[in-house]
């Protein structure tokens, strides 16, 4: 949660009935700030009270297919709430457990494994379960939107594109509009992803069945979206409206460590950044507070946030999270040994991301003609990503000086 400066009220008084009105605005939002903690908390005591409830249930039905369906949910929520690794697995066990005892009536239990897949960058397990989705229950858009996602992982453009195309008319859906926005932006259409994501959020403010976390969850889309596109103050004001709405959601704090570093105020992304990591030890918030120590000259403090980056890496399932390896590449170490794990996730994960990633390790490991043509397929679908752009110019920068 983001604090109040110190002395606000008195500060007021000083500078008069502008500065009082003012710190009464803050104060303010400040209750509500206390309150929607409350909130949480509260929200979050009854989804673990709900956890134990079928916990029970489950332990006394061996065969009770949809109460360990309803379990699987309550942990993948808690799990994106939290980012706890065992409850995706936990999710992950009971939607196949209800699945083998029964499948008739059972499609969504497919969503909610496909689901828990995907946060552990499993993603050939995850796109075979949204297939099954898809041939049991067809012509659902929700379900076509979640295939459609996975493919995006995976590289596999084309599927996604049929995909996308066919959800067009459905862009007004919540489970649908963040995905087409997602691949407008990588097909090189900020502003189509811009327009569908400020869409998609207006419905989600009225909506009264929302979750709080799902509803920030809308604002840091919209965040994240602005900052990648350079549109800073927009990131600002979607992120601030974020933690209005979920205080203390760690994505949200990420986010604003990241708009500080992009402003160059290393301090405040430190500050962020340290309370993000406080609630979820996400590895590319660590690597973000390491580079900030380094900008600030503290070397001590930048490589114990990188060895914290390492132990929050080795701590995920799946695939190095690419952060850390990008880290490792940025700063020159354990070369060879990124480059083999890239190459190694090409083979099946053939995606924007995994190109420009193959692409830089090669250029640290001196093949610019390699990583050009990596490159090449980083940036075909004509993605407007600043990495991917800066990549590039490095790359043919070293091709021209040879």
């Amino acid at each position: 949660m983001r604090r109040l400066p110190a002395g606000l009220i008195l500060v007021a008084a000083a500078v008069g009935i502008a500065g009082a009105a003012t710190a009464v605005a803050r104060t303010t939002a400040a209750a509500r700030i206390v309150a929607a903690t409350r909130d949480a908390a509260a929200r979050a005591a009854r989804r673990d009270q709900d956890v134990a409830f079928f916990s029970r249930r489950v332990a006394r039905d061996p065969i009770g297919a949809a109460d360990r369906a309803r379990l699987a949910a309550l942990y993948l929520q808690r799990a994106r709430e939290t980012a706890d690794y065992t409850d995706y697995r936990r999710a992950e066990r009971l939607a196949r457990r209800s699945l083998a005892l029964r499948l008739g009536h059972n499609e969504n239990t497919f969503a909610l494994l496909a689901n828990a897949l995907l946060a552990q960058h499993r993603f050939i397990e995850a796109h075979a379960a949204a297939l099954a989705l898809n041939q049991r229950a067809p012509g659902v858009a929700s379900h076509q939107a979640l295939l459609a996602e996975v493919a995006l992982e995976l590289g596999r453009y084309g599927e996604a594109r049929a995909l996308f195309d066919s959800l067009w008319p459905a862009r007004g859906d919540l489970a649908v509009a963040p995905r087409l926005a997602r691949w407008a932006e990588l097909t090189g259409r900020p502003d189509a992803a811009r327009r569908l994501l400020a869409a998609a959020l207006a419905e989600a403010e009225i909506r009264r069945d929302l979750p709080p976390e799902q509803l920030a969850w809308f604002h840091l889309r919209v965040g994240d979206l602005a900052l990648r596109t350079g549109r800073l103050e927009d990131a600002e004001f979607a992120f601030d409206r974020g933690l209005a709405v979920f205080p203390g959601d760690y994505r949200l704090l990420a986010g604003f460590a990241r708009l500080a570093a992009a402003r160059g105020r290393w301090r405040r992304a430190i500050e962020f950044g340290d309370s993000a990591v406080a609630l979820v030890p996400d590895p590319a918030t660590f690597g973000l507070i390491s580079d900030a120590y380094a900008r600030l000259g503290d070397a001590r403090a930048a490589t114990e946030y990188a060895h914290a980056m390492e132990i929050a890496v080795l701590g995920q399932p799946g695939q190095w999270h690419r952060a850390w390896s990008l880290y490792l590449l940025d700063h020159g170490r354990r070369v060879p040994e990124v480059l083999a794990r890239v190459q190694d996730e090409i083979r099946t994960r053939r995606d924007v991301y995994g190109y420009d990633l193959l692409a830089w390790a090669l250029h640290k490991s001196h093949r610019d003609r390699e990583a050009r043509d990596a490159m090449d397929h980083a940036l075909a679908l004509g993605t407007l990503d600043p990495q991917l752009r800066q990549h590039a110019a490095a790359i043919d920068s070293a091709l021209q000086a040879r």
